[in-house]
């Protein structure tokens, strides 16, 4: 009921303006030259699942949406979008994350690893990056392992 009355409400203001000009039209969107600049958070691997060799990377951004997006069109939505580059120990071989769930990466050999995240826009242009260093610990022997 509460969201009928408010929709009524913005309704009704909005058949009041002067001309009715405004009536339908969408919201401005600032252009993205004036939108600040897209930032990555990333955190430590969560240390209970670490302790089990499961490596889950909770992450965040600013200023943009993570979606599976992509291509020259895209580049110009307000605001911005993109996804993260993910790659494992500087291996050759990098793979998009298109979601904000966290990433979770399993079968590492114990030691230390790090996982480089590139912010980048839907053209693929990196638009910064953070490291996450961590150690997956030794697996414990079969003797040790409870059923």
């Amino acid at each position: 009921m509460a969201f009928s009355a408010a929709a009524s409400a913005q309704t009704g203001a909005a058949s009041a303006a002067p001309g009715g000009a405004d009536t339908g039209r969408p919201a401005a969107v600032i252009p993205l030259e004036s939108e600040p600049a897209p930032k990555l958070i990333a955190y430590a691997p969560l240390p209970d699942a670490l302790a089990r060799g499961v490596v889950i990377i909770q992450h965040r951004t600013e200023n943009l949406r993570i979606l599976p997006v992509f291509g020259k069109e895209a580049v110009a939505v307000s605001p911005h979008l993109g996804h993260l580059h993910v790659t494992v120990d500087d291996w050759k071989g990098t793979w998009a994350h298109t979601s904000a769930d966290p990433l979770i990466l399993v079968g590492l050999t114990p030691g230390p690893h790090k996982v480089l995240l590139e912010i980048a826009d839907p053209s693929h242009k990196i638009l910064g990056s953070q490291t996450v260093s961590f150690t997956v610990p030794p697996k414990k022997g079969a003797s040790e392992h409870a059923h």
